[in-house]
């Protein structure tokens, strides 16, 4: 299983991590100034903290391109987007939008893409019965 990942953020930019991860249900472990560690009630927790270099981040250069957060229905989705809306964060590449080459014949892959202010690309996603 994965135990752990960790993101090199902007201590400015905890606050964001903050309210975006307990939006999504996932709950506090530590903070201080410069690290958020988050946990969902698993064995996987997601650390947010202060960088050691000073570079900037390019997801679709070597390394993660992009954390994946699953949900338990295709509304939350769609309630995330507004919740990106109202932080001014713009969702990418189409989405909302429904990916039939990720789903079979009864089923839906419901995404919404985003980048945070440290150019982290996140997925929300929905699988499972597409809803009417």
């Amino acid at each position: 299983n994965v135990s752990h990942l960790l993101f090199g953020v902007s201590p400015a930019n905890l606050p964001f991590y903050k309210e975006l991860m307990g939006f999504l249900g996932w709950s506090a472990l530590y903070e201080d100034e410069n690290m958020l560690g988050v946990g969902n009630g698993g064995e996987t927790s997601i650390w947010f903290g202060a960088p050691l270099k000073d570079a900037a981040n390019d997801y679709d250069g070597p390394g993660l391109n992009h954390l994946g957060i699953g949900t338990e229905t295709q509304a939350d989705v769609d309630t995330t987007v507004a919740f990106l809306a109202e932080h001014n964060i713009a969702a990418l590449f189409e989405t909302p939008r429904h990916r039939p080459e990720f789903s079979g014949p009864d089923s839906t892959y419901y995404q919404v893409m985003f980048e945070t202010p440290d150019r982290i690309l996140i997925e929300v996603v929905y699988i499972g019965p597409r809803a009417a």
